[in-house]
This record gives C-alpha cells, structure tokens and sequence, in this order.
C-alpha cells in the first residue's frame, strides 16, 4: 500500500512538472517585484513608452504604477542584447532581427538587471535607495573592446588602465546629471557585443541615444525615488510586436 502512494506521488509530480510554466519554461522577470517595461513601435522607432509596474511577490499579479512616460532609445532603434533572456535562443529570436554591437546606435533589447545609480552630486538624493556612484573627472565606462574593463564603469584612478577609448561619466552638459546603469552584456562583458548603457536624461524629444534610454530629468528622478534593490528591479525593452508575442512565455506585465 505504501508503495502504491509513492509512485501515486511520483506519477502526480511528473504531471505537475510538465505543464506550462512549470520547470524547464523560462521566467527571466524571475522573483523581481518592480519593473520598467519600455516598448517601441518596431525595431527602428527612436520614441518609446516607459511604464512601471510592482507587485507583492514572485506570484503576484502585476500593477501598475504612475503613468506612462514618453523615452527616446538608440538613434537606429533597437537590436537584442544579452541580458538575463534568452535572446539568442531561436525560439526568441528571429533569423532577420537585429542584434546589439558596440557602436551600432542601438538601444538593447530584452530583460536586464538595474544596479546602481549615478549622478554628478557626491550623494543621491534623500530617500533614495540604489546604489549610487558620484561621478568623478575619473570616472570612466570603458568602450575600448581590447580592454579587459570593457563595459565597465570604474575611476581610472583605481586601476592600470589599458583602454585607447572610454566615455567621461562626468559630461559638460545635464545628460549624466542622474542615470541608471543597465546590466547589458555584463555577466561576463562580451568584446563588440555593446558597452555603457544607461538610463538617463535626454536632449529633447526626438533625439534618440547613442544606446541608452532617456527621458525627461523629473521621470529620471522620479525612477530613482521608485526602484528598490531588495525588489530586484528590472528593465523590459522591447519592440511592441515581440513584447505580445513573449508576454505569456515570460509572464511579463499586460500592457493596457
């Protein structure tokens, strides 16, 4: 009888394992509680929609907070990067789409981590919770794809640089003057793959980044004031047409 209960039990886990969204199915949003999903029009679009959502736990449904902001992303739109997803995988991804290169003036797309936060005062502002960096004239993301800090973000005063090329954090204009860093390609940095991505603030409307994604400095710091490490908050960027398509494979927020 007792032997009958054990393989009654075994036979009923198989079965749970193998519906959907069970084991072996993908969930790159994982146990994260807060969100920014910004998508596009289509791979090309330099506008975007940013809109961000939380909920109580990993099984919870997701809400929406706030209302939704206007972006601009890279000047050539978007391409997949390397992220927490698949994207590389062929179910993802299609043999035509682009794909994220250094240089290539697109922003990443898929599902990417938010570390730190940045900004050219010595400290964040109250209330905020991110790791924040101060920018220094030392402070430099390196973009040389010979280096071995490629896609770092480091004070060159700390390190043997052996970079020909970097991007100087502390900028003569307003753009860096708060920012987030996207984890794209850093888990480990891959040479060409694409370097320095952030969240920042932007020149206008309709000027798109060289890779990042902008918008204005009060939905900059409103972000800020908003996203909490211990909710492993996370990026979701995607052109509209393959955010339907994943929404249910990645359990990702129903946009409205």
């Amino acid at each position: 009888m007792r032997f009958r209960r054990l393989v009654c039990a075994a036979v009923l886990l198989m079965l749970v394992a193998c519906q959907p969204g069970h084991a072996g199915q993908p969930r790159p949003l994982g146990d994260a509680t807060q969100v920014i999903v910004v998508t596009t029009s289509g791979w090309d679009a330099v506008t975007g929609t940013l809109r961000r959502f939380e909920r109580a736990n990993a099984h919870s449904r997701w809400m929406a907070v706030g209302q939704p902001v206007e972006v601009v992303v890279g000047k050539n739109g978007l391409g997949w990067g390397s992220g927490i997803s698949a994207a590389d995988s062929a179910k993802i991804r299609a043999a035509g789409d682009p794909v994220k290169k250094e240089g290539d003036g697109k922003a990443p797309a898929g599902v990417f981590r938010l570390s730190k936060a940045f900004g050219y005062a010595a400290e964040g502002q109250s209330g905020w919770k991110m790791p924040y960096v101060g920018l220094s004239p030392s402070i430099e993301c390196v973009d040389d794809t010979g280096s071995k800090f490629y896609n770092r973000v480091l004070d060159r005063g700390t390190v043997t640089p052996d970079w020909n090329s970097s991007e100087h954090m502390l900028r003569s204009d307003e753009l860096y003057r708060w920012g987030i860093i996207v984890d794209h390609n850093a888990d480990p940095p891959a040479a060409g793959s694409g370097s320095c991505i952030f969240m920042h603030i932007w020149r206008g409307p309709a000027q798109g980044t060289v890779g990042c994604t902008a918008m204005p400095r009060p939905e900059v710091e409103s972000l800020l004031g908003w996203l909490d490490p211990r909710r492993t908050p996370l990026l979701v960027q995607l052109p509209k047409g393959e955010y339907k398509k994943l929404e249910s494979r990645w359990k990702l927020p129903r946009l409205k």
